[in-house]
Protein backbone atom coordinates (compact mmCIF):
# COMPACT_ATOMS: atom_id res chain seq x y z
CA UNK A 1 0.00 0.00 0.00
CA UNK A 2 0.78 3.30 -1.05
CA UNK A 3 0.42 6.55 0.40
CA UNK A 4 -0.19 9.77 -1.27
CA UNK A 5 0.04 13.25 0.46
CA UNK A 6 -1.02 16.10 -1.60
CA UNK A 7 -1.90 19.97 -0.75
CA UNK A 8 -5.51 20.85 -0.71
CA UNK A 9 -4.38 23.32 -3.86
CA UNK A 10 -2.77 20.59 -5.96
CA UNK A 11 -5.98 18.22 -4.81
CA UNK A 12 -8.39 21.12 -6.14
CA UNK A 13 -6.22 21.40 -9.60
CA UNK A 14 -6.34 17.78 -10.03
CA UNK A 15 -9.12 15.84 -8.08
CA UNK A 16 -8.24 13.04 -11.14
CA UNK A 17 -5.16 12.40 -10.17
CA UNK A 18 -5.99 12.12 -6.74
CA UNK A 19 -8.85 9.48 -7.43
CA UNK A 20 -6.06 7.24 -9.40
CA UNK A 21 -3.54 7.53 -6.61
CA UNK A 22 -6.67 5.28 -4.28
CA UNK A 23 -5.80 2.27 -5.95
CA UNK A 24 -2.81 2.02 -4.58
CA UNK A 25 -3.97 3.53 -0.77
CA UNK A 26 -5.27 6.51 0.84
CA UNK A 27 -4.55 9.87 -0.52
CA UNK A 28 -3.80 12.46 2.90
CA UNK A 29 -4.66 15.99 2.06
CA UNK A 30 -2.81 18.45 3.79
CA UNK A 31 -4.16 22.50 4.98
CA UNK A 32 -1.09 24.48 5.49
CA UNK A 33 1.31 21.63 5.83
CA UNK A 34 -0.69 20.05 8.30
CA UNK A 35 -2.98 16.30 7.08
CA UNK A 36 -6.61 17.69 7.32
CA UNK A 37 -8.26 14.89 5.06
CA UNK A 38 -8.51 11.64 3.66
CA UNK A 39 -9.25 10.34 0.47
CA UNK A 40 -9.97 6.09 0.17
CA UNK A 41 -11.27 4.23 -2.61
CA UNK A 42 -14.89 3.11 -1.33
CA UNK A 43 -14.15 -0.43 -1.34
CA UNK A 44 -10.95 0.52 1.30
CA UNK A 45 -13.84 2.45 3.30
CA UNK A 46 -16.10 -0.58 2.96
CA UNK A 47 -13.20 -2.83 4.05
CA UNK A 48 -12.45 -0.94 6.88
CA UNK A 49 -16.29 -0.53 8.25
CA UNK A 50 -16.15 -4.43 8.24
CA UNK A 51 -18.54 -4.85 5.11
CA UNK A 52 -21.41 -2.98 7.60
CA UNK A 53 -23.77 -1.84 5.09
CA UNK A 54 -25.78 1.20 6.31
CA UNK A 55 -29.16 2.84 5.26
CA UNK A 56 -29.43 6.03 3.58
CA UNK A 57 -30.66 7.60 6.80
CA UNK A 58 -27.34 6.40 8.80
CA UNK A 59 -24.98 7.68 5.82
CA UNK A 60 -27.00 10.91 5.98
CA UNK A 61 -27.02 11.37 9.91
CA UNK A 62 -23.79 12.85 11.82
CA UNK A 63 -21.93 10.71 13.88
CA UNK A 64 -22.08 13.61 16.28
CA UNK A 65 -25.17 15.08 16.21
CA UNK A 66 -25.53 18.58 17.06
CA UNK A 67 -28.28 19.62 19.51
CA UNK A 68 -30.88 22.32 17.49
CA UNK A 69 -31.59 25.50 19.23
CA UNK A 70 -34.81 25.54 21.20
CA UNK A 71 -35.56 29.05 20.22
CA UNK A 72 -35.19 28.43 15.95
CA UNK A 73 -37.87 29.50 14.03
CA UNK A 74 -37.78 28.46 10.88
CA UNK A 75 -38.78 31.87 8.13
CA UNK A 76 -41.73 31.94 6.28
CA UNK A 77 -42.02 31.08 2.57
CA UNK A 78 -43.48 34.73 1.56
CA UNK A 79 -44.97 35.03 -1.52
CA UNK A 80 -42.65 31.77 -3.53
CA UNK A 81 -45.95 29.80 -3.39
CA UNK A 82 -49.00 29.64 -4.94
CA UNK A 83 -52.08 27.70 -5.29
CA UNK A 84 -52.89 25.23 -7.68
CA UNK A 85 -56.53 24.60 -9.25
CA UNK A 86 -57.17 20.90 -9.68
CA UNK A 87 -59.70 19.96 -12.26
Amino acid sequence: MTITTLSARDFNQDVGRAKKATINGPVIITDRGKPAHVLMSIDEYRRLRGGKKMSLLESLTPSHPVPLDDDFEFPKLGGITKSVELD
